[in-house]
Parts: C-alpha cells; sequence; structure tokens
C-alpha cells in the first residue's frame, strides 16, 4: 500500500513511476476524498466541542431557573450531526482505503517501463544443449520413463493436475531435499506454514483485493469476504504474514526464513504447447525463501536470494539466464524483481524456476510490519523480499530434456544423487 501522504507530496514523480505498469493514472478523486475527509474530521471536532462546553453548561443554567429545553434540543441535533457526519467519514475512509489496496507498488527507478519486450537479460550460464540424435520433449521423457502419469493425475484431480511415480516421486523428493539441505546450511530459518489462511494474509501480501479472484477459497457461507479463508497460492503468502501487526527490534534484523509447500493456482493458464505437461499447472511444489530488513539492508539482501536462486540452478548444472524484468511483467506487489529462468530444449525458450523481488515497504504498510530502531524511539516499517529457492515443476522438464541420453536415459544432476541413488533414470 502506498503512503497517502507520498501521493500528495509527490504526485507528479508518483504518477509517472505508476505509468510504467498502468495504462493510466488519476488521483482526482482519491484527493477529493481525502478533502473531504479532513473537512468532516475539523467539523465533528467543533461540533463534539461544541456539544462538550454546552453540556456542562446545562446544569448551571437549569438550577438558575433558565429554559434549557432549546439547548437540549440542539445538542440533540448535533449528536445527529455527528453521527450522520461518522457515517460519511467511514465511507470515505473505505473509498480511500480501497483506492489505495489496489494501486500497485512504485517500481525501482532503474525498472524499465512496459511488459516483456523490455525484459533485460543480464546473464547467461552455461551452454545450451546440443543433440546429435532426435532430442525428445519432457512428456514423452517424463511418460517413456515412468515419472509422471499425467493421464491418472488428470483422473483424479483434473485438467492441470499430474501424479509424480517412482523415480519421478524420489526424482521431486530429490529436489526438494537439496533446497532444504542448502537453505538450511546458509542461515535460514525453515518454516512449514499453514496451507490454509486467512483474508489478511491475501491482503498483506498485496494479491487482495485485486486478485482475490485468482486463488481457491475454503467455501464456508457463514464467513463474510473479510473473514474467508484460501488455500495459499504460495509460501511466501504465509512467510510475510509471519510478523504482522509486530514491531521488531532493529537488531534482529535481517530475519531470513525459508518454507516448503505445495501452491495452489486456480489460474493455471492456457491449453498452448509450451504450457503442456508439467509447465503450468493448478498444483506444485515449491521451496521459498524470505527475508524482513531495514530499509539500508534490502539492497543487499535482494542480491543475496538472486545468488542464491542462480546458485541452485547452476549445481544442478542447468543451462539458464537472469532477467530483470520491466514493469508490467512483474508483481504488481515489487518494487523490483529478477528472474531466473532455464531452458528447455524442446520449446526452445526459457521458462522461470525463481522470482527474486524486493517489495521495499508495500507489503509491510499493508501489514503493519515494523522495527524499532536502535535508539529505541523511532519506529519504521521493515523491507520485504522473497524468491523461489526453487519450483519444482519447471525443474523437471528442464533437467529430462537438458540431460536426456541417445538411449532414452536421463542422466541425474551430481547433487540429486545421494537421494535417488541413481546415476541415470531408465526406461
Amino acid at each position: 500500500m502506498l503512503d497517502i501522504k507520498r501521493i500528495r507530496k509527490e504526485t507528479e514523480a508518483v504518477t509517472k513511476a505508476l505509468l510504467k505498469r498502468m495504462d493510466e493514472v488519476d488521483f482526482t478523486e482519491l484527493f477529493q476524498w481525502d478533502d473531504r475527509r479532513k473537512e468532516i474530521i475539523l467539523e465533528v471536532e467543533q461540533l463534539k466541542a461544541k456539544r462538550n462546553k454546552v453540556s456542562k453548561e446545562i446544569p448551571t443554567l437549569a438550577k438558575s431557573g433558565e429554559d434549557v429545553t432549546p439547548l437540549k434540543e440542539e445538542m440533540k441535533k448535533i449528536g445527529e450531526d455527528i453521527k450522520a457526519m461518522d457515517g460519511e467519514l467511514k465511507e470515505l475512509q473505505d473509498k480511500i482505503n480501497y483506492f489505495l489496496a489496489t494501486l500497485p507498488n512504485i517500481p525501482d527507478d532503474d525498472v524499465l517501463p512496459g511488459g516483456k519486450e523490455n525484459n533485460e537479460v543480464l546473464r547467461v550460464w552455461g551452454q545450451m544443449p546440443k543433440f546429435d540424435f532426435q532430442n525428445k520433449n519432457h512428456v514423452d521423457l517424463a511418460t517413456d520413463l515412468k515419472l509422471i502419469d499425467y493421464e491418472r493425475g488428470v483422473k483424479l484431480g483434473g485438467n492441470g493436475f499430474w501424479l509424480y511415480k517412482g523415480d519421478g516421486a524420489l526424482l521431486e523428493w530429490a529436489l526438494l531435499n537439496f533446497f532444504v539441505e542448502e537453505h538450511t546450511k546458509d542461515g535460514y530459518e525453515f518454516v512449514l506454514p499453514p496451507h490454509i489462511l486467512n483474508y489478511q494474509c491475501g491482503f498483506t501480501a498485496g494479491q487482495f483485493p485485486k486478485f482475490d479472484e485468482d486463488v481457491y477459497y475454503v467455501e464456508d457461507e457463514e464467513k463474510d469476504n473479510k473473514n474467508k479463508q484460501f488455500i495459499l497460492p504460495t509460501s511466501e503468502t504465509a512467510l510475510v504474514n509471519i510478523h504482522r501487526d509486530e514491531i521488531i527490534n532493529e537488531e534482529e534484523l535481517p530475519k531470513k526464513y525459508f518454507a516448503y509447500s505445495p501452491c495452489y493456482r486456480l489460474e493455471a493458464g492456457s491449453h498452448r504447447a509450451e504450457e503442456r505437461g508439467m509447465i503450468r499447472g493448478h498444483q506444485f511444489n515449491k521451496v521459498e525463501m524470505f527475508q524482513f530488513t531495514t530499509p539500508e539492508q534490502s539492497g543487499e539482501a535482494l542480491e543475496e536470494l538472486i545468488g542464491k536462486a542462480e546458485n541452485l540452478v547452476q549445481k544442478l548444472g542447468l543451462h539458464h539466464r537472469v532477467v530483470k524484468l520491466a514493469a508490467k511483467d512483474a508483481s504488481s506487489t515489487m518494487a523490483i524483481t529478477y528472474d531466473i529462468e532455464v531452458w528447455i530444449p524442446s520449446m526452445n525458450i526459457y521458462k522461470e524456476v525463481s522470482s527474486a523481488s524486493n517489495s521495499k515497504d508495500y507489503q509491510a504498510r499493508r501489514g503493519n510490519i515494523r522495527f524499532k530502531k536502535k535508539d529505541g524511539k523511532q519506529k519504521d516499517f521493515v523491507h520485504t523480499l522473497n524468491a523461489s529457492g526453487l519450483a519444482t515443476s519447471r525443474l523437471i522438464p528442464a533437467i529430462v530434456e537438458q540431460f536426456q541420453q541417445e538411449d532414452g536415459s536421463v542422466k541425474v544432476p551430481e547433487v540429486l544423487r545421494k537421494w535417488i541413488n541413481k546415476e541415470y533414470l531408465r526406461p
């Protein structure tokens, strides 16, 4: 959520920045509502002061024999006016809050405007695989190797679901074990969050109210919208809420967490060829890294998260690239985002396996997450950052395609072999 004081003070700069990711920006109504809100607050304060003053005078006047009936009627009318203005004030505040809640984050100055066409490739790692035989796509490889049962996955859950089995289940679990081992070694605290979250979690993360139709809700007719529960779309939504409505001591920052969870997405994309198999589904596994920092620490923290995510892909030996996203291609809650994308040979494209992002104080304002400075007097909002570390549903396609052999087998990345106990997956 953006600070309305900043919007008023830096209207031109904020408008220019938001136009990087919005088609139009107009604060006219917001300022009108806020002006009227201030007027009402002043009027109510004046009326209350008058009511308090006259109410104290009425007993004295009555004792002296004066007729206080007109004053009592006037005080009754003032009370009714205050009640009416309080109602208008609430309506205005709700409009202001909703307007601010649906605004995206302000992109960093060096983030380019527009969509994918303006994404910047920063670096490429490893050699693009070349095959001297007819290479297969990951769907055929996973089927031939009996790693994934797509048909039974659809039978059990419908389109957008798949079933790991045998070596496929071991490969998936090996990846998750590898990530957990690496993050634990790096001093991040392991978290297993609830898979069902309350509405405020989605609001703090920045998904609600604008994208509140993109999640799976837990149906409960007795609960209104603000008390509904939903299944987490990513463990970031849980992690950012760990310190919601809390004040952290500066000495405790940065706080570093990572979590494992399945991710549940209502919108699984299209049925285009580039999204076949496991590329995009309603449920997938992911390990997520998260940091709470001071504003001064967040730049270094983002570099750390990018480096950690990229290092995992490098240890797996996968050809990939790092891309700095343009404003419209990044999540609206993030000030800046870098994607780590792996190469999928059969599709001739790169696909994202990690997004490392800095939300600055956007999520912290929504969740009222602050820190107490060392002087013990001042309090400020923390910065929140996240990065996938990593999502598996595109790693397995990349692994089986990049490491496929002429005989139809797939070479297992060395870092995963201790969990699978195999050098090759064979048909």
